[in-house]
């Protein structure tokens, strides 16, 4: 039997402008034609379409499909199995995503309400950035550290975010003076000030051992929207990110014991 464009929309579930376009990519071209010049798909062209549909459902692209069929070579079971597993990744970060977004609604009922006035009062010029916020969860989504930062920071009061920033304010002054007087990184005034920002992390929102600084100050130089959570951008010094971060450094290895990996001073 043979059917036209229009049987074939209806009972595949495609609209006629998609058979067309398979038709020009060369996926799925009608094999017969009526009397009249109609294109007609014939039984082998709807089995093909069938495999199209469903390599389309599993998110495979038009290209891959095309090369599956056009190429002899090409191993279906072993695209499939590729596909299996992208599918699953993919199910897993969505996962996550779906915990970030719960955390999030918690966070919204059980947070502190401030007004856009009050918020510029407590947190100045310091941002947070929705979207690095999103992606720390994201990385962090099976830390117990994570958890209870977020936990502590959605139970903070607007008095203690007053005083957390304080603190942040004061911490950020005497580390910019010992940048801008050109202390060594590596010097006991930098790493006490890296063991300050440590401990103000391990009093406010999460214990934060030396390991887990050092991951932390890294951030400050990968991406910029970690260390505008320090440091404003308007306060920011070229190479500062870098000073910070081997001060951290250098504090951890004093913890260790050891020597830090950094050469330079600053």
């Amino acid at each position: 039997m043979s059917y036209s464009v229009g049987q074939v929309s209806a009972f595949a579930g495609v609209t006629v402008r998609t058979l067309h376009h398979y038709d020009k990519a060369g996926l799925l071209s009608p094999s017969d034609r009526s009397h009249a010049g109609y294109r007609l798909y014939s039984e082998a062209d709807l089995v093909r379409l069938q495999q199209i549909l469903f390599y389309r459902e599993l998110g495979f692209p038009l290209d891959e499909i095309a090369a599956i069929f056009k190429d002899p070579q090409v191993n279906p079971l072993e695209r499939l199995r590729a596909r299996q597993r992208q599918l699953g990744e993919e199910i897993a970060r969505l996962q996550r995503l779906a915990e970030v977004a719960e955390r999030a609604i918690e966070v919204q009922r059980t947070g502190v309400s401030l007004t856009p006035q009050e918020r510029f009062e407590v947190f100045g010029e310091i941002t947070f950035d929705l979207s690095y916020a999103t992606e720390a969860e994201v990385k962090w989504a099976h830390s117990q550290g994570q958890r209870e930062a977020m936990a502590r920071a959605a139970a903070h009061t607007k008095e203690d975010w007053r005083r957390l920033m304080g603190e942040a304010a004061a911490w950020r002054a005497e580390l910019l003076a010992a940048f801008d007087e050109g202390e060594p990184s590596n010097g006991e005034r930098a790493m006490d000030l890296a063991e300050e920002h440590r401990s103000h992390i391990s009093r406010w929102f999460t214990s934060c051992p030396p390991d887990m600084h050092r991951r932390i100050a890294d951030d400050f130089v990968a991406d910029p929207r970690a260390f505008a959570l320090v440091i404003p951008p308007s306060q920011q010094r070229p190479g500062l990110a870098a000073y910070t971060r081997k001060a951290v450094h250098a504090n951890a290895a004093r913890h260790a014991g050891g020597r830090t990996d950094f050469e330079e001073d600053r």
